[in-house]
């Protein structure tokens, strides 16, 4: 079964340590109705550079990566099922899903 990237973009971070427990509440939950079809849960990151040709861009990007998780699923459309369910949604953040090719 083919392995899948989660990759987090935007949302926010919690304001006070009532909004942090909540938010990792409704993460471990979500984690848990993924069962088995979390390989790797991942981790928030923080701010990203860009490195071109020619210079090193320390902004993060246009759409700067939040965070990664990988799952395990049938297909891209299996994947994408499950990402609908992440709470980074609710806070107007996005999850870009994608196949990751074994090499």
């Amino acid at each position: 079964m083919p392995n899948f990237i989660f990759a987090y973009h935007g949302g926010k971070m919690p304001e006070t340590e009532e909004e942090g427990a909540a938010a990792m509440a409704a993460w471990e939950e979500w984690y848990k109705d993924m069962g088995d079809a979390v390989a790797d849960p991942g981790n928030p990151v923080g701010m990203s550079m860009t490195v071109s040709s020619g210079s090193v861009d320390d902004n993060g990007g246009s759409n700067p990566l939040s965070g990664y998780t990988i799952v395990t699923a049938d297909s891209p459309e299996a994947a994408c099922e499950m990402a609908k369910g992440c709470p980074m949604l609710k806070d107007g953040g996005t999850v870009e899903v994608a196949p990751i090719i074994e090499m």
